[in-house]
């Protein structure tokens, strides 16, 4: 099996292109990038998986349809405004939008997908919107994907970006992608934003099949807090322009969905470690579990704990904390059956503490990559999960989201 990272984020497939501006969406005063592009050059399959959060923003309530019919060209995001509770005009305003990119690039306004992401209940500022809509348009280029990255962050502090090479029985396909997200990370679907192309030739209902079921391991496997987001969104774009249908190969459909796993994988390891306010990331094994539902349900309950991401934070090496949020999960553990390590060190060991030098577990708990492992002792399906600690400026960010 032989994938090689590249470079061009969400531009390593061939036959995408992007671009970013700024329309003063942000901020009027400033010159933040806030508006991206990415098309394909070719009409492309596409995928989704969407926030399954009741309050749906008006954005994905179209994208959803766009990837019902399962055909797109080009994907519009902006950053500093979520048109989410903005009601019928945030519908509106969603296809005014679709329909001055498929005005601009002369395609269908059905094959458009928009993303948004920023502040809910703001109506979209929509001459600004246009405005970068026209001027993205200009400035379209396989060199602007780092720019494009950049466009779509609001609290994080980094672009996220990633590609990979696969090699199949008939060539290379990529596949490539870009992502933000630092804040509202509990999904329950995907994370944040997050857009994904690739250059390989293959049918919408794998495509759909192979996202949901990476982005099951990936992008639903990770937490900065406890908020899943009302615009939480990947979609993935496949043109076909390497020529290379990967479905008429058995090994290279699983060459093409471990690739995609890895460029999920980078992108949400990412969206963690730029977790606002964070200072550890932290990985979180649950192995011995009777059904990986109940594996991932341990998991998340240990990585959205206060107690335990404070106690990551501080370097505390209060393994109690981790005990007892492994027993609140809902699954019907034994705790007589339960072992626990931090780092290497066990801990907990069938519900006891075992023997350990105190001062090697603290330690551990200092670093900046914590890894913790509980063993439930109950089966034999596994699950990771990914984490970041509670910080003083998770606090000081949110509290002053808006101000």
């Amino acid at each position: 099996m032989h994938i090689v990272p590249i470079d061009g984020g969400v531009c390593a497939s061939l036959g995408f292109e992007s671009s970013a501006v700024s329309a003063g969406i942000k901020n009027q005063e400033t010159s933040r990038l806030d508006c991206a592009l990415v098309v394909s050059r070719e009409k492309a399959v596409v995928g989704g998986v969407f926030t399954t959060n009741m309050v749906k923003a008006a954005p994905v309530i179209w994208c959803k349809k766009v990837c019902e019919r399962g055909i797109a060209q080009a994907v519009f995001i902006n950053s500093g405004n979520a048109n989410a509770c903005t009601g019928e005009k945030g519908l509106i305003d969603v296809e005014s939008t679709a329909k001055e990119v498929a005005r601009l690039l002369k395609i269908s306004e059905e094959e458009v997908l928009v993303l948004s992401t920023g502040v809910i209940g703001v109506p979209l500022p929509m001459e600004r919107i246009l405005k970068g809509v026209n001027e993205c348009v200009k400035w379209l280029s396989p060199e602007h994907h780092l720019n494009c990255a950049r466009a779509i962050m609001t609290t994080d502090t980094v672009p996220k970006e990633y590609a990979v090479a696969m090699q199949t029985n008939k060539g290379v396909v990529r596949i490539g992608g870009m992502a933000k997200g630092a804040g509202m990370i509990c999904p329950n679907m995907a994370t944040m934003l997050s857009v994904i192309t690739t250059d390989a030739k293959i049918s919408k209902s794998f495509l759909q099949s192979a996202l949901s079921s990476v982005v099951s391991n990936t992008f639903n496997c990770i937490a900065v807090d406890n908020d899943m987001s009302t615009n939480d969104s990947v979609v993935v774009l496949a043109n076909g322009m390497s020529g290379i249908d990967i479905e008429l190969n058995e090994e290279d459909k699983e060459v093409f969905l471990h690739a995609l796993y890895l460029v999920c994988e980078r992108l949400a390891k990412s969206i963690v470690r730029d977790g606002e306010g964070a200072t550890k990331f932290v990985e979180i094994e649950v192995v011995g579990a009777k059904s990986r539902d109940e594996a991932k349900r341990v998991a998340k309950s240990v990585a959205v704990s206060q107690l335990c991401k404070t106690a990551f934070f501080g370097g505390d090496p209060n393994w109690g904390r981790i005990v007892c949020a492994v027993g609140y999960s809902g699954v019907p553990v034994d705790p007589n059956k339960v072992s626990l390590w931090i780092a290497d060190i066990k801990v907990f060991e069938k519900g006891v503490p075992t023997v350990y030098e105190e001062e090697l577990v603290a330690n551990a708990m200092k670093n900046k990559e914590i890894r913790i492992k509980v063993d439930l002792g109950m089966g034999g399906e596994k699950v990771v999960f990914w984490t970041s600690d509670l910080s003083y400026d998770y606090v000081k960010i949110n509290a002053n989201y808006r101000t």
